[in-house]
C-alpha cells in the first residue's frame, strides 16, 4: 500500500536529484528538508555541523534509556557526464544519497504516524550528514586551512564536534549496487576502509647519453618500487580484502635525462584497521629499501580515508528475523562483503552501526547512467520496513549488547593511520 506522504516526500526527493550539490556546499538540499521537518513537526530543535549538516530529536528521546541515530547523507559525486549533472560544479546523484535523505523523512513521518514512536523503548534521532563522497579534495582542504572543518569526511567531523555523543547505536540505508530483478534489502554487507599513500622519489640528474653513470634514476626507484609490490601481494592476507593500485602520478622527464623524481600514489584497502596499518608500514619499508638499493631519497604522505565498515552483528541478526516475519518485501541479501568504502565506517568504530542496502535503481552506481526506477519501493514500502525494523528492536536491544568508544580513541587511530614516514 502506498504511505498517504508518498507524493509530497517523492516530489522532494526528486527535486535534490535534479538539485545535486558536493560535499559541505549542500545548501538547497538542507534547506528544503529543514523545511519539510519543520512543517511536521513544529517545535523541533536543529543541532547545526559541519556547515550544511543537521541532528534533531523526536520529542522525549533524552527520556529514555537508550537512543538511536538514523543517519541520511547529503551530497552528490562528481561526474560531469551524468545526463543530470549540475553544469557549474559537475555535481551528480549517482550514489543515490537522494533517496537517503527522501526515505528519512518517510521514516520520520512514520514514526509521527499515532505516535509511533512514543511506543518505542528507546529514543529516536535523526542525523544528515554533509560530505560523504571522498572527493573535491582540495576545496575541504581549503575549507580547512579556513578553520570551517577539520576532517574531509561529515561523519568524522560530527564525531569530532559531539553530535553522536547521545546516541547508543546508529542505522542508515544505501542503494545497493547493480540491478535486481525484485524489490529487494541488504544486511550484513561489510565495506573496507582506505588510505592514500605518496611516495616521492628523488634521484639525481645526469646526462642519459654522456655520463649516466652520474645520475640516480627516481623512475628506477619507482619501478623497483612497484616490483617490490608485486613480490610483497604473496605475503598478504588475503582475507583481509586488500586492494592496492600504485600508480606514477608526475615527474618531469626528457629523454635524455636521468629523471631525478617522480611520485608514486597508491590507495590501500583493507575490512581491517589494524592489519591495514601494518600493511602501510610494510609499504613503506618497501619505498624506503627501493630508494636506498638505487641510492636515492624518498618522502612518504598519508592521507588517511575511511575506516573499515563492519556491520554490527546484533542489530543485523535481528534486522533478518525481522525480515523472515515480515514478508512484504521479496528479497534479503546478506553476507556480501565489498572493497567500496564509507564513513559510517569511522562511526561504527564508535558506536554499533547498521547500513541496510535496498533497491529500486537502473545503471552502474557511480555511473553515467545511473537513477532511480522504483521510487514506489524505495519512499513507501522500504521506510515502512524500517519502522517495523524499529518496533522489532524495541525492547530486543540493552546496554550490554552494544558498545561505545570516545571521540579521542577514534583519533589515536586515525592518527596513527595518518601518521607521516
Amino acid at each position: 500500500m502506498i504511505s498517504k506522504w508518498y507524493q509530497e516526500i517523492k516530489e522532494l526527493t526528486e527535486n535534490i536529484f535534479h538539485h545535486p550539490e558536493l560535499g559541505y556546499e549542500e545548501w538547497h538540499t538542507r534547506k528544503i528538508t529543514i523545511d519539510y521537518i519543520k512543517k511536521n513537526l513544529p517545535q523541533v530543535t536543529f543541532k547545526d555541523f559541519a556547515r550544511t549538516g543537521f541532528a534533531f530529536d523526536l520529542p522525549g528521546a533524552e527520556n529514555k534509556e537508550l537512543k538511536m541515530c538514523y543517519v541520511a547523507e547529503l551530497d552528490a559525486v562528481y561526474l560531469p557526464s551524468h545526463f543530470q549533472a549540475d553544469p557549474k560544479t559537475g555535481a551528480a546523484h549517482v550514489c543515490g544519497h537522494y533517496t537517503q535523505v527522501g526515505i528519512a523523512l518517510a521514516l520520520l513521518k512514520e514514526l509521527l504516524e499515532d505516535d509511533f514512536y512514543k511506543s518505542l523503548d528507546f529514543g529516536v534521532g535523526f542525523v544528515f550528514v554533509p560530505a560523504e563522497e571522498y572527493l573535491d579534495l582540495e576545496h575541504r582542504k581549503a575549507l580547512r586551512e579556513q578553520g570551517e572543518i577539520y576532517y574531509l569526511g561529515g561523519k568524522p567531523e560530527g564525531m569530532r564536534l559531539g553530535i553522536f555523543d547521545s546516541y547508543d547505536f546508529a542505522i542508515s540505508a544505501h542503494a545497493m549496487g547493480g540491478e535486481y530483478p525484485e524489490p529487494s534489502i541488504e544486511f550484513l554487507s561489510d565495506l573496507a576502509g582506505f588510505l592514500f599513500k605518496y611516495y616521492h622519489f628523488k634521484g639525481k640528474a645526469s646526462h642519459a647519453g654522456f655520463a649516466p653513470w652520474d645520475g640516480v634514476n627516481a623512475c628506477s626507484i619507482g619501478v623497483l618500487f612497484q616490483n617490490a609490490i608485486g613480490l610483497l601481494r604473496q605475503q598478504i592476507d588475503e582475507t583481509k580484502m586488500i586492494r592496492m593500485n600504485p600508480v606514477f602520478l608526475n615527474g618531469p622527464m626528457g629523454i635524455n635525462v636521468i629523471p631525478d623524481e617522480v611520485e608514486i600514489g597508491t590507495d590501500l584497502r583493507s575490512n581491517s584497521t589494524e592489519y591495514m596499518l601494518l600493511l602501510a608500514k610494510k609499504l613503506d619499508q618497501a619505498a624506503k629499501g627501493s630508494a636506498l638499493a638505487l641510492g636515492g631519497e624518498v618522502e612518504i604522505k598519508t592521507e588517511m580515508g575511511y575506516l573499515p565498515f563492519l556491520q554490527d552483528r546484533f542489530l543485523s541478526q535481528l534486522g533478518l528475523e525481522f525480515f523472515e516475519e515480515y514478508k512484504k518485501i521479496p528479497k534479503c541479501y546478506h553476507h556480501r562483503p565489498i572493497a567500496a568504502a564509507g564513513d559510517i565506517g569511522d562511526l561504527s568504530y564508535m558506536i554499533p552501526c547498521v547500513q541496510i542496502g535496498y533497491s529500486g535503481f537502473t545503471g552502474t552506481i557511480h555511473g553515467s547512467d545511473f537513477k532511480h526506477k522504483d521510487l514506489q519501493f524505495i519512499l513507501s514500502d522500504f521506510p515502512a520496513f524500517l519502522k517495523g525494523y524499529l518496533g522489532y528492536l524495541s525492547g530486543k536491544v540493552k546496554k550490554e549488547n552494544l558498545y561505545r568508544r570516545s571521540y579521542e580513541e577514534y583519533k589515536e587511530v586515525i592518527d596513527e593511520l595518518n601518521k607521516e614516514s
